[in-house]
């Protein structure tokens, strides 16, 4: 007898759970990450399960998983939840990845984020890069601040996304959404299109390759607050990967480019906190300053760790004096600090002027 479990099965469980992500995989039990860890629930699906489940969540075009080997989509649930959802094959098997998306704008403050990022909601124009690996809370973020935009200013935020996330309802601001597929054909032409779309403020759901980024860095040029995403754990190596996706010839004008246009970089990641019921963001943040921008274009990206480790009381902060300001507040433990800390021997002194 043909195993069928309805879709409306797992999400609920997902949502009892309080759950970041599914994982439905053929020949495997279906897991849930719960504050981080993934556990498992059920019996194994089978191929006729995991296939009958991405015909419900996605009624479009198969060519993508057929010729690529995936496809990325959003899913809209009867109950209003949305979910993005990748479809891939592992072994020539059918496995699907969700991500609930929240339908709430948190604001920053009860993200527990640092009060320097509010300020990026503030500029008029540049780049900034808001980096972490997968789940790191990227979107999360970002999303709050372009709600803050769209709660105080009265502007056009265009977002140019893969597949659109965080849906956002215009207050003061315009707004337009545009999805990779549906409203366009690939992330260079939609950035270079949007100049001549008036946009105030952009994001770019992912700086993905060499073209997305010259498009980027002119709209940050030209007067525009461009907001991106990298998948690099810190703000020294999310620079140095800018500058590196040009070739060798055009490494010295892109280092003069950026040091002109970044306004800053938030490089997070999710921390367990010390009840075991949640996660807490750690965030390093560099911000423009003069320092860094003569750093930046003589090629000296090397000393910007020591730039924003000087330089606390203008916001900037590491990802290690992040950590033992979570510790110093009981957000989390000294062990667990020092399990995510770039420089664990380093911890104990930055506990100390924490204290001071």
């Amino acid at each position: 007898m043909t195993q069928t479990l309805p879709l409306s099965g797992f999400l609920g469980k997902a949502l009892s759970l309080n759950a970041s992500d599914i994982h439905l995989s053929t020949g495997q039990p279906a897991a849930y990450r719960v504050h981080g860890q993934l556990q498992k629930e059920g019996p194994l699906l089978t191929p006729e399960t995991v296939d009958a489940l991405l015909t419900t969540l996605w009624k479009g075009n198969m060519n993508p998983l057929v010729n690529e080997g995936s496809i990325d989509f959003c899913y809209s649930a009867d109950d209003g939840n949305r979910y993005r959802v990748n479809a891939f094959r592992s072994m020539n098997k059918l496995a699907l990845a969700l991500r609930h998306l929240e339908s709430n704008f948190t604001n920053l403050s009860d993200l527990h984020l640092p009060p320097a990022i509010a300020d990026f909601a503030r500029a008029h124009s540049g780049l900034v890069l808001v980096c972490g690996a997968t789940g790191s809370g990227k979107s999360t973020t970002l999303a709050a601040i372009l709600n803050q935009i769209n709660e105080q200013r009265a502007v056009h935020m265009l977002t140019i996304e893969d597949p659109v996330e965080f849906i956002h309802q215009p207050k003061k601001a315009v707004i337009h959404q545009r999805e990779l597929g549906q409203d366009f054909i690939d992330f260079p032409h939609a950035v270079r299109a949007s100049l001549r779309e008036d946009p105030d403020v952009m994001m770019i759901g992912e700086m993905r390759d060499l073209e997305t980024i010259r498009a980027a860095l002119t709209a940050a040029e030209t007067g525009h607050l461009v907001f991106s995403t990298l998948h690099t754990n810190d703000a020294v190596s999310s620079i140095e990967r800018l500058i590196g996706a040009f070739p060798g010839n055009e490494q010295d004008m892109c280092r003069i480019r950026l040091s002109r246009c970044l306004r800053g970089v938030i490089a997070q990641r999710l921390i367990p906190t010390s009840n075991g019921l949640g996660r807490v963001p750690a965030v390093e943040i560099l911000l423009e300053n003069s320092a860094v921008s003569n750093l930046i274009e003589n090629d000296k990206t090397r000393q910007l760790y020591s730039a924003i480790e000087s330089n606390r009381k203008s916001g900037m902060q590491t990802l290690d004096q992040a950590l033992a300001d979570l510790v110093s507040n009981r957000w989390i433990s000294l062990e667990t600090a020092q399990h995510f800390a770039k420089h664990p021997q380093a911890l104990s002194k930055l506990m100390s002027q924490v204290i001071r």
